[in-house]
């Protein structure tokens, strides 16, 4: 049977038209490319009106296949699919081009553009013409869902899902759920006390009986697919038994020794080799640190094991791994905070009243070492001048480019629990002032009614050699105010850092396990920043909080519920729907050479040990194509991109360059 081509090019406002002359490419297509018996141009093509132009068409011309020159796949190729198939025509034999991104926005000469605008719609004409009937495939979903990480945005995603009548696994890495948010003292810009917000949450999800806990364990492996998902969780050896713990508290109230905490107290303060991290903590058993439990280093104490009332301290637990099968899985696995002496001209760690951040947390909590208390590092005087500096690790090229996106709100709540608790001057130096969320810059506005100084310039140095006698005992924050044109010398008691938010330091290992890519940054990659902000390109697999990047608190609950609503109506439906678009293996011809499997950015190829031949798990699958090229024996097809259709589409973009060539080959 005889191709029936459709051409439909779209104006897309002056997008297009505006250095294309869209007319012209739809006249010339419908005279020199050959099987064509529709060629039209339209305003708007995504309307209604244009996809019924298109469904009429297909209808009254008996089209075999059709071409859209418009924007972006990733953007409407869904659109004009699923308008085939509702015309009665398989939605793989639709081809669209992208005359947008890869003309229009980038081309200013009307002429060249609307030349190459040709070669493209060409280049589509003559790969549609050798595309094949392709039908989507169907798989069940299992209900269970893992969510990983435990802090604000897990447990919303946990909380969603569990009240909707959904088997959930949360997996968390440390002794309790909560993640930074339990650190935390107030939240911007309302001022509410965190704890009093999270803990009901930790409470409610600790207490659901559709909720399973696996604390102070880790995400040890995944395989499987959307649908049906197989992982394995370590769960990490607490040396007391779940069971028979009460929670009582007795074994670390009598512990004899004492460690710094560099994880909840951020090394303000102290807690017992055995121990639960904050008095909220869900669950309430407690864990023993093996590096430095007497009993584990020197075989003498046993205190804990004495006292328990319930014998539940076990010296003898080992790690445990624990396999489950769940449908989809939600990434919610946080941040790390900026390593702050990776500036050392600001002198933390060096200078001993230099505070970051989450120190600075712990110091202004009420539940925290100081009982909330703003004083300096003898843990008695109070500073009469404080320092917030701003951007330190964000918005450098020599750390991280990006902005963090909370810094300032936070440097402003810090400067209103100073100016609340003391009578300190309080300096904010900053670069940009950014609040531009609901009631941030009214937050702003009242930080300036209440006194905080603000000094716009990136600081320099902080130092404590003193210049004058002023500046005697004294940190001196070197900085160029930039609003009066000057070099600043300004000596104060305290200086807080606002170190910036980075990707957790195993994200990129942990998103292999998942198949799911980083940014250069660190931050998981979402399937379209706009359109797909809590998917990921591997089915599946979401992502929610500040994993996919720097964002506060009201942004990661609302991610963490939108993850969980895109679950839920996977599970609501029974089944998801796979692209047929997948690569294939003639096993016939493979020779077990396994570098396909190697190469697969998916990890969708398993090797069958017993025939000695690679398969493609087709539900992993995502088409890109590196099996096809790396193969050396050529078996491995990628269904839609098969070498005709390649060669075909690179012949029609040459159209203009072929008689050249002839006349050259002619005169040899």
């Amino acid at each position: 049977m005889a191709d029936k081509i459709g051409i439909y090019v779209c104006h897309c406002g002056s997008n297009i038209a505006g250095t294309i002359d869209v007319e012209e490419v739809a006249r010339w297509a419908g005279k020199n490319i050959g099987d064509v018996v529709v060629s039209k141009d339209y305003k708007f093509l995504c309307s209604s009106l244009g996809q019924q132009m298109i469904e009429d068409d297909i209808r009254s011309e008996g089209l075999t296949g059709v071409v859209v020159g418009a924007c972006s796949p990733h953007l409407h190729e869904k659109t004009f699919r699923n308008a085939c198939k509702r015309a009665g025509l398989n939605p793989f034999l639709c081809q669209m081009t992208n005359l947008r991104e890869h003309v229009s926005w980038v081309n200013s000469d009307k002429a060249a553009g609307t030349k190459k605008a040709k070669a493209l719609i060409f280049a589509a004409a003559e790969r549609v013409k050798r595309q094949k009937p392709l039908e989507p495939m169907e798989v069940e979903v299992n209900p269970a869902t893992l969510v990983v990480g435990g802090g604000i945005a897990g447990l919303q995603a946990t909380l969603e899902l569990a009240d909707a009548g959904y088997l959930v696994y949360l997996v968390e890495r440390e002794p309790s759920i909560g993640g930074h948010m339990a650190q935390f003292d107030k939240t911007f810009p309302t001022l509410d006390c965190s704890a009093c917000i999270l803990t009901p949450k930790m409470s409610e999800v600790g207490q659901h009986e559709n909720v399973t806990m696996f604390t102070y364990s880790e995400l040890e492996e995944v395989s499987g697919s959307v649908g049906n998902f197989k992982v394995k969780i370590r769960k990490k050896a607490r040396y007391v038994d779940y069971d028979k713990c009460t929670g009582c508290g007795i074994c670390t109230e009598k512990c004899p020794r004492k460690v710094i905490d560099d994880v909840f107290e951020a090394g303000m303060g102290y807690r017992k080799a055995i121990y639960s991290p904050f008095p909220q903590a869900v669950p309430r058993i407690p864990v023993i640190d093996a590096e430095n439990c007497t009993w584990f280093t020197r075989g003498k104490c046993r205190v804990c094991s004495k006292v328990c009332p319930t014998d539940a301290v076990d010296y003898d637990q080992k790690d445990e791994i624990v396999e489950l099968n769940v449908g989809n899985i939600i990434m919610a696995t946080g941040w790390k905070l900026f390593d702050c002496k990776r500036i050392p001209q600001y002198g933390f760690g060096r200078l001993a009243n230099v505070y970051t951040n989450m120190e600075f947390e712990r110091l202004c909590n009420a539940a925290g070492p100081t009982s909330g208390k703003i004083v300096m590092r003898d843990g008695k005087t109070e500073p009469k001048s404080v320092a917030i500096v701003h951007c330190v690790g964000s918005r450098d090229v020599n750390s991280n480019p990006y902005c963090s996106g909370v810094c300032c709100m936070a440097a402003l709540k810090f400067g209103h629990l100073v100016l609340e608790k003391t009578k300190a001057e309080v300096y904010s130096f900053y670069i940009d002032m950014r609040t531009p969320m609901k009631d941030y810059e009214e937050f702003y506005q009242r930080l300036l009614e209440e006194g905080m100084h603000f000094v716009r310039g990136k600081v320099a140095e902080v130092t404590d050699a003193a210049r004058k006698p002023d500046e005697k005992g004294k940190l001196i924050v070197q900085v160029e105010d930039t609003l009066l044109g000057k070099q600043r010398r300004i000596p104060v008691d305290m200086v807080i850092l606002m170190g910036g938010l980075e990707p957790q330091a195993d994200a990129k290992e942990l998103g292999l396990k998942c198949g799911i890519s980083c940014s250069m940054a660190g931050w998981y990659t979402e399937r379209h920043p706009k359109l797909d902000p809590v998917a990921t390109m591997t089915d599946g697999v979401f992502v929610a909080g500040v994993c996919q990047g720097p964002k506060d608190i009201p942004a990661a609950v609302a991610q963490g519920a939108a993850a969980a609503a895109r679950v839920a109506g996977m599970i609501a439906k029974g089944t998801v729907t796979i692209e047929p678009i997948v690569a294939s293996i003639d096993e016939e011809g493979c020779s077990g050479c396994r570098i396909c499997n190697n190469l697969c950015p998916f990890n969708a190829i398993e090797y069958d040990e017993e025939k000695k031949v690679s398969r493609v798990i087709t539900a992993l699958c995502k088409g890109c194509g590196t099996c096809v090229a790396a193969c050396p024996a050529g078996v491995i097809t990628g269904a839609h991109f098969n070498n005709e259709q390649i060669f075909a589409e690179i012949d029609g973009i040459l159209w203009d360059a072929k008689p050249q060539a002839e006349v050259e080959i002619a005169s040899v």
